[in-house]
């Protein structure tokens, strides 16, 4: 069963579409507000975001460019009052897949739907086959198993999330500030230490055992993971 985030602040509306779509043998969740939903796109698996663009908290156009810099081919399309070419272009711009304009048929809206998902299966393999890999370390999406010179290697879910997004900016220069927001989906704050209590916690399952180390300090830059 295919699952969709809606994020929508108008109760009516989200309503609506989520019992049309549980007709349709979908399974849906609601987020009312931006910072919700981009916080469940980020940290739950949906196969599609319908995505407001006025919404509280936090506006549909930087809550979809967020979603896209973490999950690059999760499909979205924008759900808006405004039907000029501009706030058109600036949806697309931002990494939308497709935008209707309300008041919508449900069953236009349902099109769109389909044929997103028919895009994503063609375009995309299935994330059971997505292996990430470094040296000898080994990363697999689907079955969230991490080996290291072939050994199991036991991470908890934000350890992974966290050796996730290293491997994926690979031989870049990373942040502290990028690791709260895109792991753990926070401002910043420079006066907790969370981002290095977690390194700390990285590296001594994945490079203190082995002679070649992969997550390097860059003072005053980030981390990178390397082979160096």
């Amino acid at each position: 069963m295919k699952k969709i985030l809606i994020v929508e602040d108008d109760r009516r509306i989200a309503q609506n579409i989520f019992r049309g779509l549980a007709t349709e043998n979908f399974e849906s969740e609601i987020a009312y507000d931006g910072i919700t939903g981009k916080q469940l796109a980020l940290d739950k698996k949906f196969d599609l975001v319908l995505l407001d663009v006025n919404l509280p908290g936090m506006k549909g156009y930087d809550v979809c460019q967020q979603i896209r810099i973490y999950k690059p081919t999760l499909p979205i399309i924008m759900l808006t009052a405004y039907g000029e070419i501009e706030d058109k272009i600036e949806g697309l711009s931002r990494g939308a897949d497709d935008y209707i304009v309300k008041p919508f048929d449900f069953r236009e809206l349902l099109a769109r739907i389909n044929a997103q998902l028919r895009v994503s299966e063609v375009n995309n393999p299935e994330v059971t086959d997505k292996i990430l890999r470094i040296a000898d370390l080994e990363m697999n999406l689907g079955t969230k198993q991490v080996k290291r010179a072939g050994n199991m290697i036991d991470l908890t879910a934000k350890e992974f999330a966290l050796l996730e997004y290293f491997l994926l900016h690979r031989g870049r220069v990373v942040s502290k500030m990028d690791l709260a927001e895109h792991v753990w989906h926070l401002n910043f704050d420079p006066g907790t230490n969370v981002v290095e209590v977690y390194i700390n916690y990285l590296r001594k399952k994945v490079d203190k055992d082995f002679p070649t180390k992969l997550i390097h300090t860059r003072p005053g830059m980030g981390y990178i993971m390397k082979e160096e």
